[in-house]
């Protein structure tokens, strides 16, 4: 039953998530957190700040290890062939069907119309863990936290890579500081 829930999770993320990646993202949350709760959502954004730095495909990446995690070796397996397999078949027959169309205008339409959706998409995970945040560190904090990523990002042009890894380890030097205090 759980290898099945982990299967039909993945294949509705790997089907639905045209466009990419990033547009896989929230779809997959959706099934980790809302539907199957394999995960809450501090989880789920601490796996998808990690999966960020490691190289590769987003969904790829999520997938294993949210797999793994649920369903150990075989859940991981199951993870992700489910979330390529959709892809791999739909690649296959949507580019011969844009080969075969591509000078037309609703082809071109659709083209151009996946890059909103896709950003909309995208908002509104963001938008859910801009609120999330803001509920566990404060307005104040995660005001910060998004001002001085937004400058790091945009302004000083540092990779993202970089950012988390930074606060990835800020979180670690705050955890063992309070660690220490709780023995003192």
């Amino acid at each position: 039953m759980k290898q099945r829930d982990i299967f039909i999770a993945f294949f509705r993320s790997g089907m639905l998530g045209y466009g990419g990646g990033p547009s896989s993202i929230p779809l997959i949350h959706k099934e980790v957190v809302d539907t199957f709760k394999w995960m809450d959502d501090d989880e789920f954004s601490d796996v998808l700040a990690l999966a960020n730095i490691l190289p590769g495909p987003i969904a790829t990446k999520l997938s294993g290890y949210i797999g793994w995690r649920i369903g150990g070796f075989l859940g991981m397996f199951n993870a992700i062939i489910a979330s390529v397999l959709p892809t791999v078949l739909l690649l296959i027959a949507l580019l011969t069907v844009l080969n075969t169309y591509k000078d037309k205008p609703w082809v071109q339409g659709m083209s151009q119309a996946v890059v909103p959706v896709v950003g909309v998409l995208i908002g509104v995970l963001t938008w859910d863990f801009i609120k999330k945040s803001h509920n566990t560190l404060g307005f104040r904090m995660a005001s910060l936290f998004i001002i001085g990523s937004i400058i790091i990002l945009e302004l000083v042009r540092i990779h993202p890579a970089f950012l988390i890894l930074g606060l990835l380890g800020a979180a670690l030097i705050k955890r063992d500081k309070n660690k220490n205090k709780e023995k003192a």
